[in-house]
């Protein structure tokens, strides 16, 4: 059987199915070559000069009523660019949707979604736990006028109403990698659309429009840029969702930079391979630390993937202060290694019950594993792991015994 990283992709316009990593080369640089180039540019213009108003204006006309991206040449920074728009392209290819909106964060993107829902009169949400902790404060917190009812996937279908407008889960779940039967979820869903966050798992591991999803979320500054240095959110969806969201983005300024465009094209294109090899690390990581007595769970999905969590016998906060090379960090996904405490940092801001209920226990520690040897991965977390309790007091017990 085909494993998602080695499906043919799937048709797309005017072209033959191809391969996912093919596509994550090629995608969103088709018109390169007529041009004579071969890296993409980037178009930093915020303006665009137009002589020719009454056109103007029957564009602009144009995307007021459905928010399709105007033909011909670009109208304004705010309302589209040509190097997001090639990126936007690309990440729609891999995920097998019709289209794909880009954002200036993950935050921003998740927003969009929510207040293209609240304009049709449809503010209730149904959501799973755990969420990333800052998808989970927006909900509770209701800052757009949303409310919520948590529920687990079970109860999903009895806590729809006539006014929900979403249904919002992370599978793999930030931070705990819980996973959840999508194709299921959706049928529970009925017309209500189905929103996942598949930053974990990238349209390497998982495309969830598949699997009956409408809509699905990516903080693009994880696995997408793949390196750390871009900050960045997409949608990626059919295409009526689509305008909607280029029409919230253009009234609300989230739009994404050109620079951080053209860097997530770049980070697309080596996507599968570093998915692929960061994968194999953390997977081998899982076999060494489920066999250490100083490790108390291992968490790791049945998708695979390259994060892991774990929860200690000893003190978590020793394993953050302790480790050398891999950086003690929030955020994930990058080409090095990053290791953080849940429960405190990433959702922190979730209400301590919350936490605990959704399985973020106070030792759980959160590892994005890189792109590094694993052996010297392994040498690192291994001088960091604190002892077990127990076998601290042995040793104290077998000093005291010594000293008598």
């Amino acid at each position: 059987m085909d494993t998602p990283m080695d499906m043919p992709y799937g048709a797309h316009r005017n072209s033959a199915p191809r391969a996912l990593a093919t596509e994550a080369v090629h995608a969103g640089r088709d018109d390169l070559a007529r041009q004579g180039l071969h890296a993409p540019p980037i178009d930093l213009s915020t303006t665009y000069p137009s002589y020719d108003s009454r056109s103007e204006a029957e564009r602009i006309d144009a995307f007021a009523a459905t928010g399709a991206e105007p033909d011909g040449p670009p109208v304004y920074g705010r309302l589209g660019n040509p190097t997001v728009a090639r990126f936007e392209t690309a990440l729609a290819r891999l995920e097998g949707t019709e289209s794909a909106v880009a954002f200036a964060s993950g935050m921003a993107a998740l927003s969009a979604v929510l207040l293209v829902r609240a304009a049709a009169g449809l503010r209730h949400v149904v959501a799973v736990r755990p969420l990333y902790g800052c998808s989970d404060h927006l909900l509770t917190a209701g800052l757009l006028g949303s409310e919520v009812t948590w529920t687990d996937p079970a109860g999903v279908a009895d806590a729809i109403r006539a006014d929900t407008g979403l249904v919002v889960v992370e599978s793999p779940a930030n931070p705990t990698l819980a996973e959840i039967d999508l194709r299921a979820l959706a049928h529970s869903c009925g017309s209500v659309p189905l929103v996942v966050d598949n930053t974990f798992a990238t349209p390497v591991l998982q495309r969830p429009v598949e699997q009956g999803a409408r809509l699905v979320l990516h903080s693009a500054t994880k696995y997408l840029g793949g390196h750390g240095d871009v900050m960045a959110g997409v949608v990626a969806c059919d295409e009526e969702f689509a305008g909607r969201l280029r029409q919230v983005r253009f009234a609300t300024g989230g739009v994404l930079h050109p620079l951080a465009g053209y860097l997530l094209l770049r980070g697309l294109a080596t996507l599968p391979v570093r998915v692929r090899a960061a994968s194999a690390n953390a997977a081998e990581l899982v076999r060494r630390l489920s066999a250490d007595p100083r490790i108390a769970r291992v968490h790791y999905p049945r998708l695979g993937g390259a994060m892991i969590a774990f929860e200690v016998h000893g003190d978590p906060h020793e394993v953050i202060g302790g480790v050398r090379l891999i950086t003690p960090a929030v955020s994930l996904g990058s080409v090095d290694s990053l290791i953080q405490h849940p429960a405190s940092i990433s959702h922190r801001i979730v209400a301590a019950d919350d936490r605990r209920d959704a399985g973020v226990s106070d030792r759980l520690l959160r590892l994005s594993v890189g792109l590094e040897d694993v052996d010297d991965l392994w040498a690192d977390l291994d001088q960091a792991l604190p002892e077990r309790p127990a076998d601290r007091r042995s040793a104290m017990t077998r000093a005291r015994t010594a000293d008598a």
